[in-house]
C-alpha cells in the first residue's frame, strides 16, 4: 500500500526562507523546485536527487522553536550514496558550521552565518547518535532553525 515518502516537511521560523535556501540548497545541495504561486513567500521546496521525493520547508509557530524543541530527537534521515559522499557532505556542513562560528566572533562576514547549521558532528569524529553495530555509518547535524538531521549510508 505505502510505496515511499513523497515529502518531509521541516519547520523554520517565519522570515527565514533565504536561510533555508542557503542551507538546504547550497550547503546540502538539494535542488530548489517551484512552490504554489500563492505560497511562494511562505514555503520552499527541494527535490531530493531524482528520487521523486521532496523536502518542504514551511514556517512554524514560535512555540516550535523553544530551547526544548531545539533539543528534540525527532529527525528525518537522508540516505547518501556512498561513504566518500557521506564524508564530503559532512565536511561541507562542518565547514559552514565553523564559518558561522568565525563570523559570530566578528572576524568574518555576517553573510557566512546565513543558513548556517547550529550543530554538526565533526568529520572523522564519533557520531552523536546511538552507538552499536546495528547503526550504519552516519552523522547528525542541526540546521539553522535547530531541526535535527541524520545523514546515513
Amino acid at each position: 500500500m505505502i510505496t515511499g515518502i513523497h515529502h518531509v516537511n521541516i519547520l523554520v521560523p517565519a522570515g527565514t526562507l533565504d536561510a533555508a535556501r542557503e542551507f538546504y540548497g547550497e550547503t546540502l545541495g538539494l535542488t530548489p523546485r517551484p512552490v504554489p504561486q500563492l505560497q511562494r513567500d511562505r514555503l520552499a521546496w527541494f527535490d531530493i536527487a531524482s528520487s521523486g521525493q521532496q523536502l518542504h520547508v514551511a514556517f512554524g509557530r514560535e512555540s516550535d522553536f523553544t530551547d526544548e524543541s531545539r533539543k528534540a530527537a525527532r529527525h528525518p534521515c537522508f540516505r547518501i550514496e556512498n561513504a566518500e559522499k557521506l564524508f564530503e557532505l559532512q565536511t561541507r556542513i562542518w565547514e559552514h558550521f565553523q564559518s558561522a562560528l568565525t563570523a559570530s566572533d566578528g572576524s568574518d562576514s555576517e553573510s557566512r552565518r546565513i543558513g548556517a547549521p547550529t550543530e554538526c558532528d565533526r568529520p572523522g569524529g564519533e557520531s552523536s547518535g546511538n552507538k552499536g553495530v546495528e547503526y550504519p555509518s552516519r552523522f547528525f547535524a542541526r540546521d539553522f532553525a535547530g531541526n535535527r538531521l541524520e545523514f546515513s549510508l
